[in-house]
């Protein structure tokens, strides 16, 4: 850029631009050297030229500066005008000041000649001007009580205070106090406090219990007309203007306030307010689900109230709307100097507030429950009468139909074994209709709580204001005892470690009347608790005092703080009747079908619900042990109380149950077996019984999962008593019993492991065994080593066999009943692990287990073990009884002259007893069981019939037609159970037949049948064909070394 751009050039002289570019800026250099100019001149070639180029660079240079004085020269001309009218300007100035300074001078004389003069007439105008305003004021204050009545009747609380406030300091003024008109309305501002104070409480009393006309909740507590309980509604010399819709329960009240929480503007231009809370009662304890934040705007009840920094923070407030009005009563109250004085008074009515609203809720869903229609409430019916009513609603008619087909009831046999009734069980009408009333009373508790602790904080934190605040000294004197380090004392003893400490106490004494039980009952534990909470101390701010550490001592006397004598008629019309109500039962037996200890378990998981709530509402600075104070007690109570009155009555009813001689005694109402329990499964009373029992005790662990660890311990302890008892019924049947005896040899007990037929037996038995025997020839040999030893045990002896034939029914249903009982506690074992694992989920306010409890499992394989041990003994006595009837074969001659009609007299007996014990049975075991039982004898039979032909020494042929007609009865018999297969028998016992029938076949025939099927029979017994004597049949000397060479070929 040039150092001549923006010299003011015309447009008509523009090529003077392209001239000065071409000019060397070196020529406007600040320090100008002219030496170099020179020298270049001298020494160029062409220095004319050079000198006519400087000439003609002057010359433009000129002409430049012709044009920018041509330019400038008009504004020159302008600014010595203005130079000069400046000086002729301050010169006038100079003048006039002197002039100024003389007439000063004059005027400060003649002011000094007349000033006390005008010092007379000026404090006569300020003395006349004073009066006038003491006028005004005397004339306002003489209004100021119409007004604020008027301001309490449109309850306009705040702008009440105020006035009062404004009235009071104005008449504590050095011009008024001498003022004897004022003196009424000193003495009518002196009432109208107390009055104001009254009204204030009044409503903050009612808002507290959620029946305020600005409540966040129009609770449910009170289902009559009335907005508060008659025995603790607040009586004044001026009614409360809040009333509640009859059909809507909706409050209502002279202003624009709708029973759902929001506002609308009234005829009168008030101001609007929005400010809905949908709140919901199963979730959780007070919260919202669609919250409107409110404009901002100033509420209502503050319209009429002169803006202060108060009203300014309350409209840019983001708060609810309930919290909002309980911060302008709380205001009130500190303005007057009453902070004190109402947290003494709500200590008093709160204990008698809870225990009536408590009483008048259970009142409430008693008329519910007696009475479909609004006509028909509850304290129309006597107690008795309302009582029998009720119960026969809650108790389900459909119990008494569950019957078996037998004839006995299900219900019934819980009815008469178990230490509880069945509406008291875990899932009974009594238990759901107490957690229903104590969930429904717990969570009014949590939302009354909410509100104390709303109040609670803003007593304490406004108490430490009341000092500064700008009270006249009459209102001082009254709040002077207020300065006191505690908080306690300077609320008048209300803290929020006191209203949870007094709801809590209620909460025990109405879980105490559930249970039945009296308050001493768990004295000593209350007592434990508080001395432990006593000691603890808040996370923050220690020295605040010790109900930051919330002791909860329960049932703690009402708090009693002497009342400044203002309003004492109002104090004993109103707050201080019933400050020492006499505490009474709650009523609960009018809900309840019944009362007494077991309902702890409905009372143990809302108590748990209830803390948390309270935990999570609490205040910071309050330690967080200390606040489980009712959910202690009730664990204290479970703990000490419930849990050893459990297990001794449930104790008990398992001793009966197993004691009983009826217990093991086997009935069975159809002629075939069931597996439905309810169609009529012939369990055993005994086991039955102890089966329910379990199942109700697993109940009470499963509604207290923290104690499913002892509860469980008591079900493994009534299970291991009941396998001794079983045991020992087992016991007694096979006790010296030469079929116990067997099933207890380690080679037997291989054995029938390995055998198929044990494939039907519960999962007890190793199936490694099993897979061992991959083929039909290997099964076979488990079969035939079997039969060799069972056969080698002869001679059976009768005393040594189990004859009695009620015993192995006995067995039998024994076997059956324990299986049943098995599955049932394997099914409670995995619910009980669920249980288990829910404790274990829960640890806020569980202590550590010691370890997972017990398996149950392993009570359901003891009990199956001895089951499959009742059935291995049945089939074993079965295979014995056998045994026992056919060794007579070898006793006897088959040489008969004549042929049979009948069959031999031990098969006749053993096919009798076989079907007698079949039928007896059926009804006791299922078909898959019978086939193991009596499956047994057809193998048995058979080979003690091939093995019988070595010990006789001859036969003929009628004899042959004897064995045979002996295997054709016996197979009648075992085909006629129809769980056996008949085909099987009738192969196995063909080939009996077929065996003796060979010896019928002359020598040459035997040996053409040997060759064809050389593999039905072993060698063995085609030898004991051959040495056999049979009349009329020709042996030659070398026939065993023929059949032989045949078999071996």
């Amino acid at each position: 850029m040039s150092i001549f751009d923006g010299l003011p050039i015309s447009r008509e002289k523009s090529y003077l631009r392209e001239e000065l570019s071409r000019v060397d800026e070196s020529w406007a250099a600040a320090r100008f050297d002219s030496l170099p100019h020179v020298v270049h001149i001298l020494t160029s070639k062409d220095r004319e030229g050079e000198v006519r180029v400087l000439k003609e660079q002057s010359d433009v240079i000129e002409e430049v500066v012709d044009e920018v004085v041509h330019a400038y020269h008009g504004g020159f001309n302008k600014a010595i005008q203005n130079y000069s009218q400046i000086l002729r300007l301050f010169s006038e100035s100079a003048q006039s000041i002197g002039v100024l300074k003389v007439d000063l001078a004059e005027a400060k004389k003649l002011l000094g000649a007349h000033n006390k003069q005008l010092h007379q007439l000026w404090y006569r105008s300020v003395t006349l001007r004073h009066i006038i305003s003491l006028l005004d004021q005397i004339e306002g204050i003489a209004m100021v009580p119409a007004r604020i009545e008027k301001l309490i009747a449109e309850k306009q609380f705040y702008a009440a205070v105020q006035l009062h406030v404004q009235s009071a300091l104005m008449l504590e003024r050095e011009g008024l106090q001498s003022v004897g008109a004022l003196q009424d309305v000193r003495s009518d501002l002196t009432k109208l406090r107390g009055t104001i104070f009254y009204k204030v409480l009044e409503d903050l009393h009612a808002h507290l219990y959620n029946k305020g006309q600005y409540s966040s909740v129009v609770s449910s507590i009170n289902e009559s007309d009335d907005a508060i309980p008659t025995s603790t509604a607040i009586t004044f010399s001026m009614n409360y203007s809040l009333s509640l819709s009859r059909r809507t329960r909706s409050p209502k009240g002279d202003n624009d306030h709708l029973g759902d929480g929001s506002y609308r503007p009234g005829l009168d231009g008030g101001h609007n307010e929005d400010g809905t809370m949908d709140l919901h009662e199963n979730g959780g304890h007070t919260g919202a689900r669609d919250v409107k934040h409110p404009s901002h705007q100033i509420p209502l009840w503050l319209s009429d109230s002169t803006p202060d920094e108060f009203v300014e923070a309350m409209r840019k407030s983001d708060a609810p709307l309930h919290v909002k009005y309980l911060q302008t009563l709380v205001e009130c109250l500190c303005m007057l100097g009453k902070v004190a004085a109402a947290g003494a008074m709500i200590c008093q009515r709160l204990r008698p507030t809870i225990h009536e609203i408590i009483t008048t809720k259970i009142k409430a869903q008693a008329g519910r429950l007696v009475g479909p229609g609004p006509g028909l409430g509850h304290a129309a019916l006597p107690l008795a009468t309302g009582l029998h009513h009720l119960k026969g609603r809650l108790e389900s008619p459909q119990l008494l139909k569950q019957k078996r087909q037998n004839g006995v009831s299900v219900t019934g046999v819980l009815l008469t074994t178990s230490p509880v009734s069945h509406v008291m069980s875990p899932n009974g009408t009594a238990q759901i209709a107490a957690k229903k009333l104590l969930d429904s009373i717990l969570d009014t508790i949590v939302r009354i709580f909410e509100n104390h602790v709303i109040i609670g904080e803003l007593l304490e934190s406004k108490s430490s204001q009341q000092a500064n605040l700008n009270t006249p000294k009459a209102m001082a004197a009254d709040i002077s005892w207020n300065h006191d380090s505690d908080a306690s004392h300077v609320t008048g003893g209300y803290t929020v470690g006191f209203s949870l400490s007094v709801l809590q106490s209620e909460c025990q004494h109405l879980i105490c009347e559930i249970l039945r039980a009296t308050p001493e009952a768990a004295s000593a534990d209350a007592a434990a608790q508080t001395a432990r909470l006593a000691s603890k101390v808040p996370a923050k701010d220690t020295s605040d005092g010790s109900e930051d550490g919330l002791t909860f001592a329960f049932r703690f006397t009402d708090a009693s703080v002497s009342i400044p004598n203002q309003g004492a008629d109002h104090v004993r019309q109103g707050w201080r009747r019933g400050s020492n109500v006499l505490q009474e039962g709650y009523g609960t037996g009018a809900v309840l079908p019944e009362q007494g200890i077991y309902l702890a378990a409905s009372v143990y998981r809302p108590v748990l619900q209830f803390t948390d709530k309270v935990a999570s509402m609490l205040p910071e600075k309050f330690s967080q042990p200390g606040n489980d104070g009712l959910l202690a007690f009730t664990e204290n109570f479970v703990k000490d109380h419930f849990l050893p009155t459990l297990f001794v009555d449930y104790r008990k009813s398992v001793q009966q149950a197993i004691s009983s001689p009826a217990s093991f005694r086997p009935r069975a109402s159809t002629a075939s077996y069931t597996p439905s329990i309810e169609k009529g499964r012939p369990v055993l009373q005994g086991l039955l019984t102890i089966d329910i029992l379990a199942k109700e005790v697993l109940g009470w662990a499963h509604a207290m999962p923290k104690f499913a660890d002892d509860i469980i311990n008591y079900v493994q302890t009534f299970l291991e008593r009941t396998y001794e008892r079983c045991r020992t019924s087992y016991m007694e049947a096979v006790l010296e019993k030469q079929s116990y005896m067997l099933i207890g040899r380690h080679d037997i007990d291989n054995l029938l492991r390995l055998d198929p037929a044990s494939e039907c037996l519960p999962n007890a038995l190793d199936q490694r065994f099993r897979e061992d025997i991959g083929s039909d020839s290997e099964s076979s040999g488990v079969e035939m080593e079997l039969s060799k030893i069972l056969l080698d045990l002869r001679p059976i002896r009768q005393e040594n066999l189990i004859r009695d034939d009620n015993k192995l029914i006995l067995l039998a249903s024994l076997s059956d009943s324990l299986e049943y009982v098995a599955d049932s506690i394997e099914r409670l074992g995995r619910s009980s692990s669920k249980a288990y694992d829910q404790v274990e989920e829960n640890t806020t306010h569980h202590s550590t287990k010691k370890g997972a409890p017990k398996d149950l499992a392993s009570f359901a394989e003891e009990y199956r073990k001895l089951a499959i041990d009742c059935l291995k003994v049945l089939r074993m006595e079965m295979q014995l009884e056998t045994i026992f009837h056919m060794q007579e074969m070898t006793n006897r001659q088959y040489l008969d002259d004549q042929d049979a009609e009948e069959p031999d007299d031990f098969i006749i007996s053993l096919t009798s007893q076989i079907t007698r014990r079949d039928e007896e049975m059926t009804p006791y075991v299922a078909d898959v069981k019978r086939n193991y039982i009596f499956g047994g004898i057809c193998g048995i039979a058979a080979n003690l019939s091939l093995k019988a032909l070595a010990e006789m020494n001859s036969i003929n042929l009628f004899g042959v037609q004897q064995i045979c007609r002996n295997s054709i009865a016996l197979e009648q018999a075992l085909a006629a159970i129809s769980s056996i297969d008949s085909e099987v028998v009738q192969m196995r016992l063909d080939r009996v037949r077929t065996y003796y029938e060979l010896l019928n076949m002359p020598f040459e025939a035997l040996l053409a049948f040997i060759s064809e099927h050389g593999h039905l029979f072993t060698a063995e017994e085609y030898t004991n064909l051959l040495e056999i004597q049979v009349p009329g049949r020709e042996i030659p000397a070398d026939a065993q070394n023929r059949v032989a060479e045949i078999l071996s070929g």
